[in-house]
C-alpha cells in the first residue's frame, strides 16, 4: 500500500479539471462524441447503403419513361415484360438495401445503449449525490431520447438529403424548367425548417423544463404522502402542482402550435409543389417540349427530391429534444468521469485522518464544516456530539467521501478517500445514516447490502442488533420482502435494519449517525454490545449521538458548535474540560 500518496480532497475529486465544461467548449472532445465516432463504420456502411437506395429510387422515374414513351408506342408486350421484370429485381434489391440500413441503425443504437448505459447510471448516480442533479433519471431518458433519433427516421432523412441535388440535375436534363422549380422548392421548405428551427427551439426547452419540473415536484411530495394527509396538506399542495401544472400545458400547447403551424404550411407547400410540378410538365407536353412520359416522371422525382427536406420539417421537434438530450448526456458525462482502474483497492486498516477538513453547500455562504483535525485509530470508538444544525451529519459523510464540496484532507491509511475504488472500499465501511431507506428485496437481500446473501453473516448482523427474533416471527423470516415488512417494522426495528446492514460483513470502518434515535432500552443495551465487539476486534467506529448513554463506550470525544471543534481528545479528557467549563460558567452566572 502506498502510504505517501496525500492530495486534497475537493471538487475536483468529483469533476473534471476543465472546471466542469464540456469537451466541445474547451477545444477537446467529449466522451459523448467519441463514444458516437467509435460507430463511424455503421454510419459509413448506412451512408453507403443510402446511396445505393437514392440511386435506385430513379428506378421508378426510369419505369415511366419507358412504359410512356416506348412500350405505348411500340405496344410491344415483350418489352414491357422486360422492363417490368428488371424494375422489380431493382426494387427488391433498393427494398433490402433500405431494410439493411434501418437495421444496421436498430443494431447501433442496441450498442450504443449498452455501451453508455452503465456509464450513465453511475454518472447520474454522481450527480444527485453530489447534489448536482435532483432528477437522475432524466439522464436514462436523455439517452432512449437519443438512441430512438438515431435508429429513427430523422437519421435516414439527413442520410437522404444530400442525394436530393442528383434528383434535381435528373430534372434539369429532363427541362431546365423543373430544375429551377424544384430549386424554387427546395428553398422554400429550407427556409421553413430555419424558421421552424428559430421559432419552437426555445418553447420546446422552456416546455421540457416545465415538464420535468412538475414531475419532480409531484415525485418528492408523493413521497410524503402520509404527512399530506395527515395534516390535511392536499389541496394546498393540489393547488400547487396545478399552477405548474397549466404552466406546463400552456408552454406545450406554444410549442406545439408553432410546431403544428410550420407542419401545415410545409403540407400546403408540398401539395402546391405536386400540382405546379403537374401542371408545368403539362405545359411543356403541350408545347412539344416534354412526353408525357417525362411529364408523369418528373412530377414523381420531384416529390422525390424534397421528400428528405418535407422530412426535416416533420420530425424537427425530434430533433430539438434529441439535440437537448444529447447535451444534458454530454455535459452529465463530462462533469462525472469514469473513476480511473488504478485506484486503491487493498482492504484498508481502517486509521482515518481529517486534515483542515471544511465543508460548503450549494447556496450557502457559511461553511458548513470549518478547519476540522483529528485522527481515529483501529479498534478506538470517536462519539460525536453537538446542538442540532452543529454540522455532524455532514461529517459523518465527509468522513465516508459522499459529501461532494469538501476542502482538506480525508485519509484513510494515509490515502486520501479519492483513491480508493469505491466499489472495492463499500464491503470495507459500514454507514448508518439518520433516514433508512430500505431497497426493494428481501430482508435478508437489504441487509446483505443487495449482493448474494451469505446466511451466516446476515444472521451475525441481525443478531447485533438484537433483531433476530423479530424476524423470524415474520411468517417468512428473512425472505420476507421489505416491501411487506416496511408496514410491519417499527422505527426501532427500521433502524436496526439500517445498523444491521451497515454491521454486515463486520466493516473495518463504521459510521453511525443518531443509531439510537428510535431505539428503545433493548434496542440501545444491544447497539452498546455491538459497538464493543466492534471495538474488540479492531474496528473504527465514528458514533454521532445526542444521547450521554453512549460516552460509556467512547474512547475519544468530539464536540462540534456551529461546524467548529469546541473539544476534541480522549473522553475523560474532554469530560473533564467540559465540567470545568461549566463550573467556571456557574460561577459566572452566580457573580452577576
Amino acid at each position: 500500500m502506498n502510504t505517501s500518496t496525500t492530495s486534497t480532497l475537493s471538487r475536483s475529486d468529483i469533476r473534471p479539471a476543465n472546471g466542469g465544461k464540456t469537451g466541445s467548449k474547451t477545444g477537446t472532445v467529449s466522451e459523448l462524441r467519441q463514444v458516437l465516432w467509435s460507430f463511424r463504420r455503421e454510419f459509413v456502411m448506412v451512408g453507403c447503403l443510402s446511396m445505393l437506395a437514392n440511386v435506385l429510387m430513379l428506378t421508378p422515374t426510369l419505369y415511366m419513361l419507358q412504359v410512356y414513351d416506348r412500350v405505348m408506342s411500340s405496344h410491344s408486350e415483350l418489352t414491357l415484360l422486360a422492363v417490368s421484370l428488371l424494375t422489380m429485381g431493382l426494387f427488391a434489391v433498393m427494398g433490402l438495401a433500405e431494410w439493411l440500413r434501418s437495421r444496421m441503425l436498430v443494431t447501433a443504437g442496441v450498442r450504443l445503449d449498452n455501451q453508455l448505459g452503465s456509464r450513465v447510471f453511475h454518472a447520474s448516480f454522481a450527480a444527485h449525490l453530489n447534489q448536482a442533479d435532483t432528477n437522475p433519471g432524466r439522464a436514462f431518458s436523455d439517452l432512449i431520447t437519443v438512441r430512438q433519433f438515431i435508429t429513427g427516421n430523422g437519421t435516414l432523412a439527413l442520410f437522404d438529403l444530400p442525394w436530393a441535388p442528383i434528383y434535381l440535375a435528373v430534372l434539369f436534363l429532363l427541362h431546365p424548367m423543373l430544375g429551377w422549380l424544384s430549386i424554387v422548392f427546395a428553398l422554400i421548405q429550407g427556409l421553413l425548417v430555419w424558421l421552424g428551427h428559430r421559432g419552437s427551439i426555445k418553447p420546446s426547452e422552456e416546455a421540457s423544463q416545465a415538464q420535468s419540473d412538475t414531475n419532480l415536484y409531484l415525485q418528492s411530495k408523493l413521497r410524503n404522502s402520509e404527512v399530506v394527509e395527515a395534516l390535511g396538506m392536499s389541496p394546498q399542495l393540489q393547488a400547487k402542482w396545478q399552477e405548474k401544472h397549466v404552466r406546463e400545458l400552456e408552454l406545450h400547447a406554444q410549442a406545439g402550435g408553432k410546431v403544428g403551424r410550420m407542419t401545415a404550411i410545409s403540407k400546403f407547400v408540398r401539395y402546391t409543389q405536386q400540382s405546379l410540378a403537374l401542371g408545368a410538365g403539362a405545359l411543356l407536353v403541350i408545347n412539344g417540349e416534354l412526353s408525357p412520359g417525362a411529364m408523369i416522371a418528373a412530377n414523381v422525382l420531384m416529390s422525390r427530391a424534397l421528400a428528405p427536406i418535407d422530412m426535416l420539417v416533420s420530425i424537427w421537434r425530434g430533433f430539438i429534444g434529441a439535440r437537448l438530450a444529447f447535451e444534458r448526456l454530454e455535459t452529465l458525462l463530462d462533469m462525472h468521469p469514469a473513476a480511473p482502474s488504478t485506484r486503491q483497492q487493498t482492504p484498508p486498516r481502517g486509521a482515518l485522518q481529517l486534515k483542515q477538513v471544511g465543508a460548503t453547500a450549494p447556496g450557502r455562504e457559511k461553511p458548513i464544516l470549518k478547519d476540522i483535525n483529528l485522527q481515529i485509530e483501529p479498534g478506538q470508538v470517536l462519539v460525536v456530539m453537538g446542538p442540532s444544525g452543529s454540522g455532524k451529519t455532514t461529517l459523518a459523510k465527509t468522513m465516508i467521501g459522499i459529501w461532494p464540496d469538501v476542502q482538506g484532507q480525508v485519509l484513510l491509511d494515509q490515502v486520501t478517500l479519492s483513491s480508493w475504488d469505491r466499489t472495492a472500499l463499500g464491503p470495507h465501511i459500514g454507514y448508518l445514516p439518520q433516514d433508512i431507506e430500505l431497497f426493494d428485496g428481501s430482508i435478508a437481500d437489504n441487509i446483505a447490502r443487495l449482493n448474494a446473501v451469505n446466511p451466516d453473516k446476515v444472521i451475525l448482523a441481525a443478531q447485533q442488533t438484537g433483531l433476530h427474533e423479530a424476524i423470524l416471527r415474520f411468517p417468512k423470516g428473512y425472505d420476507t420482502p421489505v416491501g411487506e415488512a416496511g408496514s410491519l417494522l417499527s422505527g426501532g426495528q427500521r433502524q436496526r435494519l439500517g445498523l444491521a446492514r451497515a454491521l454486515y460483513g463486520q466493516p473495518q470502518l463504521v459510521v453511525l449517525d443518531e443509531p439510537n434515535a428510535n431505539l428503545d432500552d433493548a434496542g440501545e443495551a444491544a447497539l452498546s454490545n455491538a459497538i464493543s465487539k466492534l471495538k474488540t476486534a479492531g474496528k473504527t467506529v465514528v458514533l454521532i449521538t445526542h444521547r450521554p448513554a453512549a460516552l460509556a463506550v467512547a474512547d475519544l470525544l468530539l464536540i462540534l458548535r456551529d461546524g467548529q471543534v469546541l473539544y476534541n481528545g480522549p473522553r475523560d479528557v474532554v469530560l473533564k474540560e467540559l465540567n470545568a467549563a461549566a463550573a467556571r460558567a456557574n460561577s459566572a452566572q452566580a457573580a452577576t
